[in-house]
């Protein structure tokens, strides 16, 4: 039997998809596998403490719920970009930021054509606006800060070092406490359809 010269470069999704790593469709991207995948994608390689893994599920919805609190006037558009802000890591996984470093721009191509492929097909702009993208990442860098500080072994001087100390929020206003991978899935897809009613209203 012959073999393939290359290598496979898809993956097979629960949905029956076949999503192309390096040319991914907007066609083959379906809510369900991004809210599958990333609830069951650990954040911190795992290094969290509870019961569960916290996942980048949670973490996704903990980062639209710190961007609609900073950005009072965001619509439900912008929000859902801030839910979906780490859904390539549902097929490429959570890689911790010291790793990406020393990857480089291949995994960075990757992730950008996913991101792509999928605000496409949630019918969100290819390459949201500066502005957004910055008060998106705000919202991330306030999630690691709580993050690191409670559930990941982090001193608070650490957290600080790293990801900067946020105003105006505490962590009780925050869903941290890890949740099982089947509860934040559905929480994770009736956020997405919440904002998806409406932007369509």
């Amino acid at each position: 039997m012959k073999k393939d010269s290359k290598p496979r470069a898809w993956q097979r999704m629960l949905s029956g998809r076949r999503l192309d790593l390096l040319d991914p469709s907007p066609l083959d991207i379906e809510l369900s596998d991004i809210a599958h995948g990333l609830a069951r994608v650990a954040r911190w390689n795992g290094q969290t403490i509870g019961r569960y893994a916290f996942s980048v599920a949670q973490h996704s919805i903990v980062v639209e719920q710190i961007f609609a609190m900073q950005n009072p006037n965001a619509d439900a558009t912008d929000r859902m970009v801030a839910l979906l802000h780490d859904a390539p890591e549902y097929v490429i996984g959570d890689m911790i930021s010291p790793f990406k470093a020393i990857v480089g721009g291949d995994y960075k191509s990757v992730e950008n054509r996913l991101q792509h492929a999928i605000h496409l097909r949630f019918g969100l702009p290819p390459q949201p606006r500066a502005s957004l993208w910055k008060s998106i990442k705000q919202a991330d860098r306030v999630a690691a800060y709580f993050e690191a500080s409670t559930l990941a072994g982090f001193s608070e001087r650490e957290a600080v070092t790293f990801f900067g100390r946020p105003r105006g929020l505490v962590a009780d206003q925050l869903s941290l406490d890890p949740r099982p991978a089947t509860e934040i899935q559905r929480s994770f897809m009736r956020l997405h359809q919440a904002l998806e009613h409406q932007r369509n209203s």
